[in-house]
Formats: structure tokens, sequence, C-alpha cells
């Protein structure tokens, strides 16, 4: 997830389709009746790198199965291609991708929800099964979890900053002794990025969406523009272009993770992404979370989740359930998945068998743990971009009350 941004489609509002659940031992025969009766194949989309892990594994299952797997690469915009192939009724059968497409897919009808029996549920992270969950219902099935964190180079900062105020002091000293040229690596560009930036917001007391009795996000308390979200821009701001210095437009998505690999911060706010990267530059790192304003509150990134999911309007629903909820559970597809990109796994058994070999894994799990599930409900998909943009101006120095009580009328137009 290096970049959230606009990027999120928005719900179309479509009515959503009467779904059916799957998953049981039961469910085998069928499955493979369906496959027979529609041609004998189930096509899976994927990005490339998943793509290249989950290709062996669909052979298998196909054999076991008696019937062909196809693993479609879908290098760009995979979720708004699902949409329009979904509505087409040219989709596939199943869909890899990140939990908050959730609230969209199912308004859009494009997504089944799976059934995992209890002992299934219980064998994965249970931050990841909470992600999954939509309107009470487990819409897919989790198999990696990320966060950011604050991703250190050691040589130029030893220890790590217990507060972003003692993060700016020591990355201003790097400045002035011309060890670094910036003093944090935090991706903002012209347009902001929400996800990037909510450790810092959460700190500072803003909130986005408040939450129901039953614990799921309230889409009818919208935290931006209230006061706290004030608040938390005002310090922000502070950070900002006209302040410390340590936000800065210039720098983007595409250059966070350069800069800091090129020596030229201390410090980077980031995911287990940037750190194959950090690895070939040859950087001595370590992770730890990200700090918070002193006397505020815990800094909390967004946590996310990578799943897989049934498509409503596939050809092969009976097998698409089938490899979802009883062979995507298998570690040895997780462990496969993690070598691809090294996400900490979602299921238990898988993360317990790499970490020993990636001592990282747990660090991006601490600073995770008392993160938030990045909310799934349709109306995250207003937030991204008023919120980004309000964002960038205030580092630019706009002012922090006008500008952030402007985004919130503005999302609060998009959800109504």
């Amino acid at each position: 997830m290096r970049i959230r941004t606009a990027g999120v489609v928005a719900v179309l509002g479509l009515a959503l389709a009467a779904s059916g659940c799957g998953g049981s031992d039961s469910d085998k025969p069928a499955a493979k009746e369906s496959a027979k009766a529609t041609g004998g194949k189930l096509v899976i989309w994927a990005d490339d790198k998943r793509t290249a892990a989950l290709k062996p594994f669909a052979e298998e299952f196909g054999k076991e199965n008696g019937v062909t797997v196809e693993v479609q690469a879908v290098s760009k915009d995979l979720q708004t291609n699902f949409v329009t192939a979904s509505q087409q009724g040219s989709g596939p059968d199943v869909v890899v991708g990140a939990h908050d497409w959730i609230g969209n897919l199912v308004q859009n009808g494009a997504i089944d929800p799976v059934q995992l029996a209890a002992e299934q549920k219980s064998a994965f992270n249970e931050t990841a099964v909470k992600a999954v969950t939509f309107n009470g219902q487990l819409y897919g099935v989790p198999y990696a979890t990320e966060n950011v964190a604050l991703i250190r180079n050691t040589e130029l900062a030893p220890e790590a900053p217990k507060t972003i105020e003692e993060l700016v002091t020591t990355g201003k000293k790097l400045k002035a002794e011309k060890k670094a040229s910036e003093i944090l690596c935090l991706q903002s560009g012209q347009n902001g990025d929400a996800y990037h930036v909510y450790p810092l917001y959460t700190s500072a007391g803003g909130y986005l969406f408040g939450t129901a009795a039953n614990g799921d996000y309230d889409p009818k308390d919208l935290g931006v523009g209230k006061p706290e979200s004030i608040a938390a821009f005002q310090k922000i701001a502070k950070l900002g272009e006209k302040g410390d210095g340590a936000l800065k437009r210039s720098i983007t998505g595409e250059n966070s993770i350069a800069t800091f690999t090129g020596k030229k911060c201390a410090f980077l706010v980031s995911g287990p992404w940037a750190i194959a990267d950090a690895k070939k530059a040859n950087i001595k790192y370590d992770i730890s979370p990200v700090p918070g304003f002193a006397g505020g509150k815990e800094a909390q990134p967004f946590v996310g989740v990578q799943a897989f999911y049934v498509a409503a309007k596939g050809k092969n629903k009976a097998l698409a359930q089938e490899f979802v909820t009883n062979y995507v559970t298998k570690p040895e597809l997780a462990v496969a998945l993690y070598k691809a990109e090294p996400r900490p796994p979602a299921l238990t058994a898988a993360f317990d068998q790499v970490k020993g070999e990636d001592p990282d894994l747990a660090k991006f799990q601490e600073a995770g743990k008392n993160g938030q599930v990045l909310p799934a409900i349709p109306a995250m998909a207003a937030i991204w971009d008023p919120f980004g943009k309000a964002e960038a101006a205030i580092i630019g120095g706009a002012d922090p009350a006008k500008t952030i009580t402007a985004a919130g009328k503005t999302i609060q137009g998009q959800i109504k």
C-alpha cells in the first residue's frame, strides 16, 4: 500500500445482490459438478506479485478438483476493473485485494459472503477477521496484514524517538550537520495522503468516523471538520512548511522511500513494502511505532488486510467458495504469498513459521498492535480526496480551521 488517494472507487449505488455462503466439506461435490457444468474453469484475478505466487497452488487445486484454474494478473486499477467486469458479467470467480474495498464491492453486489468454521476463524489474527467482516458477515478470507511504522536509519539516528517533537529535533540536527537534507520522509505530495498522516492525526485527537454500539464504524458520526480534527491539524500545521518543515509536499509516494534509501533523511514512515528497497540499498535500519505528539494520544496507524473474495457474478461460485474457504486457509499458501511480498501473514501458523527468519515482521506487528482497522464502509470512499487535499494545503500553510472544516462539508455532502 504505497499510497492511498481518491483512487478508491466511488460507490455506484447499485442494489446489493442476493448472496449465498459456502465452504464446508459437503460443498465439494457441488463445486465439482458446478465446475463441469460451466466448462470446468476457475478464474482468479490478482496483482502481478501475487499472481506469480498463486500459480503453482492454483494448478494443484485444479488437479485435485479436475478443473482448469487460470490466475490472471491485473496490473492497474484492479478494484475498478473488477467492479466494471462484474457489472458486465465478464469478471473472475475469485479476486485478491485490500479489505477496504469491501464496502464498495458489497454495495455494488460484486462479492458474496464466505463461511468459515469457528475452528478456521480462530486460526487467523483476530484483527484480520474483524477487517473482513462487514454488516455482521464475513466477506473475505484474509491472508496478510499491513500497517505503517517508523523505519529509522540507525547510523544517522541510533535511538528511536519517543515523540514526534524528539524526531524533529534529531532531524533538524542532522540537517544542520549536513548529514541529511530532510527531517522526515512521510509522503504527502500535492494531494496529500490520509493513510500515511493518520498516526499523527490520531495522536493529536482527530478521528474519521465514530463507532456504533456494536463497534462498527458509523458514517453518521463524521469526525472531519469537527473541533477534534481542527485541533489535530493545528498541530500538524506546526510540522509543515511554514513551521518545522518536517512535513513537505515535495515528499511524495514516488520519492519518499528513495529519499530514505538515498540517506537523505533518517526517518521514513512506511510499511513492509519499503523494506526490500532499504535492504537493497544496504541501509542499517530498525522499525518502531510511529511516535505521537508529546502529551498527546498514542499514534494509531491504519491496519489494512489483504484478502481473497468470491465474485458474486462468477461462473463457478461453488468452486470459488471451495478454493477460498478450504484452500486459501492452508499455511503453505500463506507462506508463499509472504515470500512474494513480505507482509505479516494473517494465518497464525504461517506467521509463526516465517517470523524466525524475518524479525521485521514482529516489529511491524508491534507497531500496529494498537492501530485502527481501516474503515471498509462505503462512506470511506468520500474521505480520501478531500481529506488528502486539505492535509496538503495545511502542510503548505493554509489555515487549518477553515481548510479542514471545508473538507468536512465536502465529505458530508458526498456521503449523503
